[in-house]
């Protein structure tokens, strides 16, 4: 089973909350919203999409290259937490 099949569930949450924002966008340009209300809303599903791909990112990391149970010699468990940090720095 792959880590998007077993975080189903949480995932498709963050996907729906994702749509809402994004509908919310929709929304504030059909009223005539001013810049700085949809430029906030923008910043915040860029924010929203940003942690998702962190998410399956990392999932994907540790499900995919570092489970010595199923990848024996995969990488380091040190520098793929190394490769997460900066990951999830750059995704901010």
């Amino acid at each position: 089973m792959t880590h998007t099949i077993r975080e189903k569930q949480k995932l498709l949450a963050r996907v729906r909350r994702i749509r809402g924002q994004v509908e919310a966008i929709e929304r504030a340009l059909d009223s005539e919203a001013g810049c700085d209300e949809v430029m906030h809303l923008l910043a915040g599903v860029r924010g929203a999409m940003a942690g998702l791909m962190a998410e399956v990112v990392e999932d994907h990391v540790r499900t995919h290259l570092v489970d010595a149970e199923k990848h024996p010699g995969a990488l380091n468990e040190d520098a793929a937490e190394q490769l997460l940090g900066v990951v999830r720095t750059y995704l901010k």
